[in-house]
């Protein structure tokens, strides 16, 4: 007789939920992950200074700006920053911590937000050369507008979405 084979369901438990910033502790964990996401980043476009790398705590607690936290079993695992302007929705950074990258995170914060917010104009700038996020991006429905060359020397491009894209 063959026994019956069990089969396991590895569910992962996950949430994003929007992250009180001022807190020390809160802004302690975004910056922990802002810098180890962003020294990656810095390697995979091939640049020493890389201006996130240079944002501190302090910076992160004083924004303006809006953060969304992806958590994986109580644990920071990804932050999106978006900053609200009328109609206009600006995604000012995103960043996955390396322990979870793979694992469509920053893809589940973009959906997020694109969900979430009413708006007219979506947009992003990221480095030229980092194509997965252009191609991340892009599967979003964002296509790109602009190129230019900022004073540190990181060519960017600058992405839209359509508002005939949207899912609203």
């Amino acid at each position: 007789m063959t026994p019956t084979p069990f089969y396991f369901l590895h569910i992962h438990t996950f949430m994003i939920s929007k992250l009180d910033h001022s807190d020390d502790v809160v802004a302690e964990q975004v910056y922990s992950v802002f810098q180890k996401s962003y020294i990656i980043e810095a390697e995979l476009i091939g640049v020493d200074e890389f201006p996130p790398l240079l944002r501190s705590v302090d910076k992160i607690k004083d924004a303006s700006t809006l953060f969304y936290g992806f958590f994986e079993r109580n644990n920071l695992a990804g932050v999106i920053e978006v900053e609200v302007d009328g109609r206009r929705l600006s995604i000012d950074s995103l960043a996955v911590h390396p322990h979870f990258f793979r694992r469509g995170i920053a893809d589940k914060l973009i959906s997020f937000v694109t969900n979430h917010f009413r708006y007219t104009e979506a947009v992003v700038e990221t480095a030229a050369v980092n194509t997965p996020a252009i191609a991340l991006y892009e599967k979003h429905g964002f296509q790109h507008y602009k190129t230019w060359t900022p004073s540190h020397g990181i060519e960017k491009v600058a992405l839209k979405m359509p508002e005939d894209v949207k899912e609203k």
